[in-house]
């Protein structure tokens, strides 16, 4: 049995203090896994470096893409964008036997049995709407008035799909995989943006909300059966419970804000044993 599943995002490895987090983190055991919610880092090769680095170290590692990685940065040596960034990736972690939303489901043995590891990929659409707005075009627009905007704009691409068409076929995508599962089998459900909403009202600028999720996602982790649903993104790392689902918030952030937190900020989450 593995010895314990730990769970971490956000590591932004290109900020020097958050490498150094890296270089010094160890598992507690040789059976330790780790789940890397997205937004290990801004270039390709920093995300190749890092997700190597930990697959040296732990017995097994499953990644999820945040925004920052499928960012296509000027000076980035990898010019990729969108879907063929996001394949390049995923290659990329099967050559160093990283497990992907695009691979064979991991399943951690747990102490009270079984549970099925969903990394997954989906994206957002601007569904969660900006205050005292009701459509997304303007709640985009709302966005832009106050300066809220998040660089995705700049830096995302989603060739070959038309805007945010490319959340539609991922949560089609994942949808139909987890579908597919047996009725009795219990997830840990992995991604990088939360599934619910809920954990956006805390953030400092609501109008940011549409860029962290989608309405599409709010009944999954009672729907797919989840234990324990993991996610990033928010830079709020937090334990929640949605309709009795435990929920992780699991991201280092950038060292302005985590450098004010508790020590235990800059080491991963132990999502299971709960």
């Amino acid at each position: 049995m593995p010895g314990s599943l730990f769970a971490f995002s956000d590591l932004h490895v290109s900020h020097a203090a958050n490498w150094r987090i890296i270089l010094d983190l160890y598992p507690e055991s040789d059976d330790d896994w780790l789940i890397v919610a997205g937004d290990v880092g801004e270039t390709f090769g920093d995300v190749e470096k890092t997700l190597r680095l930990l697959r040296h170290r732990y017995a097994k590692v499953i990644w999820v893409p945040g925004n920052h990685e499928l960012w296509t940065l000027p000076d980035d040596p990898v010019q990729l964008r969108g879907e063929a960034r996001y394949q390049a990736l995923v290659q990329m972690c099967q050559n160093n036997d990283v497990l992907t939303p695009e691979d064979e489901f991991a399943v951690w043995p747990g102490r009270t049995g079984p549970l099925t590891i969903v990394p997954l990929f989906q994206l957002y659409d601007h569904s969660w709407l900006a205050p005292s707005t009701t459509t997304k075009k303007e709640s985009v627009e709302y966005a832009y008035r106050t300066g809220v905007v998040c660089t995705d704009d700049m830096l995302l691409y989603s060739a070959p799909y038309p805007d945010r068409a490319w959340c539609d076929a991922r949560l089609r995508d994942s949808e139909r995989r987890l579908s597919a599962l047996d009725l009795d089998v219990k997830t840990v459900l992995v991604s990088h943006w939360p599934l619910v909403r809920q954990p956006t009202d805390v953030l400092r600028f609501p109008e940011f909300a549409q860029w962290c999720g989608t309405t599409r996602t709010a009944d999954w982790h009672t729907r797919f059966r989840a234990e324990v649903a993991v996610y990033g993104h928010l830079h709020i790392p937090r334990t929640t419970h949605y309709n009795g689902v435990r929920f992780e918030e699991v991201s280092l952030g950038y060292p302005r804000k985590w450098s004010k937190r508790a020590k235990s900020a800059g080491m991963p989450r132990k999502v299971l044993p709960g």
